[in-house]
């Protein structure tokens, strides 16, 4: 019974022992990675230009909108753009007829302050079992929703209806006006 609690005792000793060599090889860089101002980066992820010694990292990317377009730089560029509008949608009780719905949430998340209007969205061949207030959400043509009537989304807010379908459809922000 000794016996056995000693090579108890032993394994766990190793194992700590293995665990803080890892971590501490995983500190200083010694597992295939380097480190720089004291970040850790791991060589299959890093990219350093001779001269400028720029980082780049597989965790930090640019964001793209869906065609593969860079959005403008916001220091430099616009005072607003279609990534501040954010929009989230999910399931809601469904319909007494069973058909599922569906409630979407748009908002303005503007950094800038910024009011933006003509909101337009991709929408495909939008259309709901329960009825939406045209002056809320209106599909205009394939691909072509219209948020708030064209009017001002105020900088903070947030424009919210319901729709009901047998499947939730993609929405995404094709054009906006800055305000």
């Amino acid at each position: 019974m000794e016996q056995h609690s000693v090579q108890r005792i032993v394994v766990v000793c190793v194992t700590v022992s293995l665990f803080s060599l890892s971590l501490l090889a995983v500190s200083t860089g010694l597992a295939g990675g380097r480190t720089l101002s004291g970040t850790m980066v791991s060589v299959s992820s890093r990219r350093v230009e001779e001269g400028n010694r720029k980082l780049h990292s597989s965790h930090r990317k640019l964001l793209t909108s869906g065609n593969g377009k860079m959005e403008p730089n916001r220091i430099w560029g616009e005072k607003c753009s279609k990534s501040d509008i954010v929009i989230n949608q999910g399931p809601t009780a469904p319909l007494p007829s069973g058909i599922p719905t569906y409630t979407v949430e748009i908002m303005n998340m503007c950094v800038s302050g910024c009011d933006i209007s003509g909101i337009h969205l991709r929408c495909g061949w939008f259309s709901s079992a329960r009825l939406i207030n045209p002056k809320v959400f209106k599909r205009l043509r394939y691909n072509d929703c219209l948020v708030n009537d064209g009017r001002p989304l105020i900088n903070g807010a947030t424009i919210s209806f319901q729709y009901a379908n047998t499947f939730l459809y993609p929405l995404s922000v094709s054009s906006v006006i800055c305000v």
